[in-house]
């Protein structure tokens, strides 16, 4: 080969290295940490966690919709996993021998309520962890949705138009395929009626599988968990998952998630697994205690924090808290 066909070759070969090089991002172009706001630091290419090692230990459940994944985590229990979404929710399915109760129902991006009948013929009930949008998607799919009677659960099950939910189907927050027939112009957070109340200590029996109502304001006015104390489960929605706890936003109240979190503390001992509403499945029970200290630090003014989307966050080991700034008068 002669030198100027070795010169052109190799011309050539650094225009395709080139071409396959990942271009400099475009400083007129919004990152996802600026596109997904008020959630905390480290969201750029948030999907890079993907798949989380929690969800190996589990074996998917075949059921018709690639949007979902579904995995029964605890006997006649199944997470309802939506991770082609920022908030990587998770709703849950619980069984007993007469009834089934359903924890949430997701974004309403897919169709929760043909997964649930795929898995199930046993009656519905949905109790929700509390009233945002990514919990109550699919509440109008059933006919038996249990609420707090607080104003904040009657108005949010009026529903949400679509200015008021369509930041969370936009750029950045949406990584995965959306299911064929769904469109993000036309997405809205449909409304829903609450059949009957829920009121703390009620228990709700699935037959041979009891549920207890704990009601815990904080991160919303009407956040709730369950407890399961027979097989020591501990469902908190979002007052506890791993990732950042959200107690800044409008209807957060801080002092009342303390409150909250030193509650759920004195489970500690008695329950053995929580199973939190966003990212994994499964955490393990000295998260209670953890959250009351971090809380407690936070509140004394003894935990360190940056500036993080108008509010402090606070970092603690598997977890921060974002909080408002200034924090509010005990």
């Amino acid at each position: 080969m002669s030198r100027s066909s070795i010169r052109l070759a190799a011309a050539c070969l650094a225009i395709w290295l080139a071409s396959c090089q990942s271009p400099e991002p475009d400083a007129a172009t919004p990152t996802h940490e600026q596109l997904i706001e008020n959630r905390g630091e480290g969201k750029d290419n948030w999907w890079d966690a993907l798949p989380r090692a929690a969800w190996a230990g589990f074996d998917a459940i075949d059921q018709s919709q690639s949007w979902f994944e579904v995995y029964e985590v605890e006997p006649g229990v199944f997470a309802i996993y939506e991770p082609g979404q920022f908030e990587e929710i998770i709703s849950y399915l619980i069984l007993g021998s007469e009834n089934a109760l359903l924890f949430d129902t997701g974004l309403g991006i897919g169709d929760i309520r043909a997964v649930v009948d795929q898995l199930t013929a046993l009656p519905i009930t949905v109790v929700n962890s509390h009233t945002h949008y990514d919990h109550v998607g699919g509440n109008h799919q059933f006919d038996d949705v249990r609420g707090t009677e607080t104003d904040y659960t009657r108005n949010n099950s009026a529903g949400r138009a679509h200015d008021a939910v369509a930041e969370f189907v936009g750029d950045g927050w949406i990584w995965k395929d959306t299911p064929e027939g769904f469109s993000k112009d036309a997405y809205v957070s449909k409304p829903f009626t609450v059949t009957g109340p829920v009121r703390d200590g009620d228990v709700l029996d699935l037959g041979g599988r009891s549920l207890e109502i704990l009601l815990t304001p904080g991160h919303a006015p009407d956040s709730l968990c369950l407890l399961d104390r027979d097989n020591g489960l501990l469902f908190t929605g979002d007052t506890l998952y791993p990732a950042t706890l959200y107690a800044h936003l409008e209807g957060s109240d801080f002092r009342e998630y303390t409150k909250t979190a030193a509650r759920l503390a004195t489970l500690a001992t008695e329950v053995s697994t929580v199973l939190p509403a966003h990212n994994e499945p499964r955490i393990s029970a000295d998260y209670l205690t953890r959250m009351r200290d971090a809380f407690d630090a936070i509140a004394n003014g003894e935990a360190e924090s940056v500036p993080s989307d108008g509010a402090q966050e606070y970092s603690f080991d598997g977890f921060t808290i974002l909080a408002p700034d200034p924090l509010p008068e005990p």
